[in-house]
């Protein structure tokens, strides 16, 4: 079972379906921060090689809700007119891997502005949270999903030993690298849970 992990660099999804036994690949314009199956290119140029799963992870800079406000505002380093043109690129991108000729796809993304998902065209099927997936931290991720079953929480963090670990993470250059990586707790619920789901439909297609 060949799997596509679009937009990664740190390995951490890829290695999870790889110790599964998958054919697991990263692909990132930035090279891979561990060993393992990884191209470094543009995914759209790999989208037709016959993928069975894809999770994808496009950048969310221009489509997250938190930084709605700079769309109706200039920044210090940039106009509001260049912002809706970044956004409109950004959520092309996100298309045209949620469109991708790939049977089964998740794509990931922080929750969204309303413009986002106007571009979108469809809103996400499901919200989590890392404190779901044995993870003590709170950082609100949504998945578009095509031919893929919601994650089911693998364990629970009690209330009071979460925390806000996204928004005190210190400013460095590394911070958005930091910010950016999947929690191991939920990269592998999704290799075991969408792992095993593509897994057997592929069993199933060969009856």
């Amino acid at each position: 079972m060949r799997v596509l992990i679009a937009c990664e660099f740190s390995g951490i999804v890829r290695d999870a379906f790889a110790k599964r036994g998958y054919d697991a690949w990263s692909c990132d314009l930035l090279p891979s921060e561990r060993p393992g199956k990884h191209i470094q290119d543009d995914v759209r140029d790999i989208l037709d090689d016959d993928w069975d799963l894809m999770i994808a992870h496009p950048p969310c800079t221009f489509l997250a809700n938190s930084g709605v406000r700079w769309l109706f505002q200039d920044s210090r380093y940039m106009t509001k007119e260049l912002r809706w043109d970044y956004l409109k690129e950004a959520a092309n991108f996100f298309k045209e891997l949620l469109n991708a000729p790939i049977p089964h796809i998740a794509v990931e993304n922080p929750i969204p502005h309303r413009y986002a998902i106007e571009l979108i065209e469809r809103k996400y099927d499901q919200k989590i949270q890392p404190w779901q997936f044995g993870e003590p931290y709170s950082k609100a991720t949504c998945f578009w999903l095509n031919n893929l079953p919601p994650l089911k929480p693998t364990k629970v963090i009690p209330r009071d030993q979460i925390k806000q670990r996204v928004w005190k993470e210190p400013p460095s250059k590394e911070r958005w690298k930091r910010r950016s990586r999947t929690y191991l707790g939920v990269a592998e619920a999704m290799a075991e849970q969408w792992g095993s789901y593509v897994k057997s439909k592929l069993s199933s297609n060969k009856k």
